[in-house]
């Protein structure tokens, strides 16, 4: 029998829900519903390193959450953990309730087994992820980028994904495009194939990691759109963007966030608009 794969430091992976924020207890108790994301007090460190240091955050289902800061911050590296493409040096990630990539309760001995990747796979499966660089397969089109998760990992007869792939494509205004390939499209298109690729299957959640930071300026509005349809249609989303017009326009949440930490959160209006901390009014005055 193996050994089961556990945390490497089970003193910094406290017990999930003893340490909540008192209003946070209050709303739920009050009979709010769960929010989608919650992250409890995550670390993460790269050897010597940290990048992440105790960062705190709900998002609740339907809510657009803006990350925005310097470059370094930890924005990219909360999406990977959230996504489970980083592994959290201590703290938790729940999506709908459910902890993200251990076991539900601790062992005997405290320590918190890590899931197996099959189920750590199916976790990950209900989240989308878009990426900087769009990342798609070359060899395919459009519409078999669209349909190579759906038919692969779900399993979906191919005339089903197809089906499903074209309406998808018609959704980010590449119904047109669905029979070329990505060395044929701009950079723009190739993002919205990338955000119909993740749209494919089903998430609950996506997350976009400055989707517009590799664009060429003129191609930067027809990505936001559809951002801003996704909003509209309620998908929960957590965004990191340098994008602030984009922030204040669509954002339920902005989330200031500088070297690791979460400096201040709120209502674009007054994240944005009316600042508190000198840090984000310096960021703010950089920026605008």
């Amino acid at each position: 029998m193996t050994e089961p794969d556990t945390c490497p430091d089970p003193g910094t992976r406290r017990d999930p829900g003893t340490h909540h924020d008192p209003s946070a207890t209050e709303a739920m108790s009050a009979g709010s519903p769960r929010p989608l994301v919650e992250i409890e007090d995550v670390h993460k460190s790269f050897g010597d390193l940290p990048v992440l240091k105790g960062c705190s955050l709900t998002v609740a289902r339907s809510e657009v959450c803006v990350l925005v800061g310097p470059s370094g911050s930890g924005k990219s590296t909360l999406l990977r953990c959230i996504n489970q493409l980083e592994r959290p040096t201590a703290g938790f990630v729940r999506i709908d309730g459910e902890l993200q990539g251990l076991a539900p309760e601790p062992l005997a001995d405290g320590r918190w087994q890590r899931l197996s990747e099959k189920q750590i796979a199916a976790q990950r499966a209900r989240i989308g992820m878009v990426f900087q660089r769009f990342h798609l397969f070359p060899h395919l089109t459009a519409l078999g980028n669209v349909m190579e998760a759906p038919v692969q990992v779900l399993r979906l007869p191919r005339e089903q994904a197809r089906d499903r792939a074209l309406e998808l494509l018609d959704r980010v205004g590449l119904a047109d495009r669905a029979d070329h390939y990505p060395s044929e499209l701009s950079g723009g298109q190739q993002q919205r194939v990338a955000i119909a690729r993740a749209l494919a299957m089903d998430p609950e959640l996506m997350l976009f990691d400055e989707p517009t930071s590799a664009l060429d300026p003129e191609l930067v509005a027809e990505v936001l759109s559809v951002l801003r349809d996704l909003a509209r249609d309620g998908m929960t989303m957590i965004v990191v963007t340098h994008e602030l017009g984009f922030a204040r326009e669509v954002a339920d949440q902005v989330v200031f966030m500088d070297d690791g930490r979460i400096i201040e959160a709120g209502a674009p209006q007054q994240v944005i608009a009316d600042p508190r901390s000198p840090r984000l009014r310096e960021f703010l005055a950089s920026v605008l």
